[in-house]
C-alpha cells in the first residue's frame, strides 16, 4: 500500500468489560487536501451482527466490507473463518491484491485487524487501530484505559479526539458504534 493510502484517516476500537466500540474521524484526504470532513468510514455488516471500519482508499474499503458479508455467507456465519478466508484471498488472488485499505471487524467476541499481506490479528489488549493516526488514537485509548473508567465508547470517542489533535489527516468529526445502537 502507498503512503498517500493510508493518510486518510484513523479507525479505533476498543473493548472493555465486555462491550466493543469501533470509530473512525470524518476527514477524506487527497494528498495534503481535505477534500471532505464528514465521511462514514465504520458500519455494521450482517444484519448488525459485525462492526467493520477501514483506512485508506474508501471504494477499496466498502469492497472489503462487501467481500466479508460474502465471505460470512459461505461458511455459515462464523466470524474468525470468514475474515481468515477474507485475508487468504485478499493476499493470493489477483482480483483483490491491489485493493489498498486496512480493516478492523469486531463481533460480540473478538476484535480483528484484516490486511492485503495475509494479517489476521487481535490484540491482546483488546485495543486495536489503524489509519494515519491510528498510533495516536492507540496510545491514547491505552493510556486511558489503565487511568480511566471510560466504558468502551468513551475511550474510542477520547482516543478519537486526541488523535484529531495531533494528527493532520484526521478530524473531530467522529462516527462511533457499539452492539448497543
Amino acid at each position: 500500500m502507498n503512503d498517500a493510502a493510508i493518510r486518510s484517516t484513523t479507525v479505533l476500537c476498543v473493548r472493555r468489560d465486555g462491550k466493543v466500540a469501533l470509530g473512525a474521524d470524518g476527514q477524506v484526504s487527497m494528498g495534503n487536501t481535505i477534500v471532505k470532513g464528514s465521511a462514514v468510514k465504520v458500519r455494521k455488516l450482517a444484519r448488525g451482527k459485525i462492526l467493520a471500519g477501514f483506512a485508506g482508499s474508501a471504494a477499496d474499503g466498502l469492497t472489503l466490507c462487501e467481500l466479508l458479508e460474502a465471505k460470512l455467507e459461505s461458511v455459515g456465519g462464523n466470524f474468525t473463518r470468514a475474515c481468515v478466508e477474507l485475508a487468504k484471498d485478499w493476499r493470493m488472488d489477483r482480483r483483490y491484491r491491489r485493493l489498498e485499505a486496512l480493516m478492523i471487524v469486531a463481533d460480540r467476541e473478538r476484535s480483528l485487524l484484516l490486511s492485503g499481506t495475509g494479517d489476521v490479528i487481535e490484540a491482546e489488549d483488546g485495543i486495536l487501530a489503524i489509519g494515519s493516526g491510528g498510533n495516536y488514537a492507540l496510545s491514547a485509548a491505552r493510556a486511558l484505559l489503565r487511568h480511566s473508567e471510560l466504558d468502551a465508547r468513551g475511550l474510542v470517542e477520547a482516543g478519537l479526539q486526541i488523535a484529531g489533535e495531533i494528527c493532520v489527516f484526521t478530524n473531530h468529526q467522529t462516527t462511533v458504534l457499539d452492539f448497543e445502537d
